[in-house]
């Protein structure tokens, strides 16, 4: 069984967001992607302390899935170097694991 993970994303608006997670469940890369509209981010770039407003996306899916994952984000994204970050799900919900294991079961 593959291990499930979330990956987290974060994205310069909610339309740019919701364009990368439209993507990834039709791809079959991901069956849920929660997106978290606004966000405070206070960062090192480029010499500079910067901050900025941000939306997060947290992806649900499989282990195996994280590349073809990170390749859609770098495809779409904005960002020079976006944030695609993976921590893997200690404990799910047996009803939450059996809707991610039949996404990926019905050939998504």
């Amino acid at each position: 069984m593959n291990e499930f993970i979330v990956i987290f994303v974060t994205a310069a608006s909610v339309a740019e967001a919701e364009k990368i997670a439209r993507s990834l469940i039709e791809a079959g890369a991901a069956p849920c992607v929660t997106i978290v509209p606004s966000l405070l981010s206070i960062y090192r770039w480029k010499g500079e302390t910067r901050r900025d407003q941000e939306c997060l996306m947290l992806i649900k899916t499989r282990r195996d899935r994280f590349s073809a994952v990170k390749e859609i984000v770098a495809a779409l994204h904005s960002y020079e170097v976006p944030e695609v970050i993976a921590v893997p799900l200690a404990e799910i919900s047996e009803r939450y694991r059996s809707y991610l294991e039949g996404y990926f079961e019905e050939g998504a």
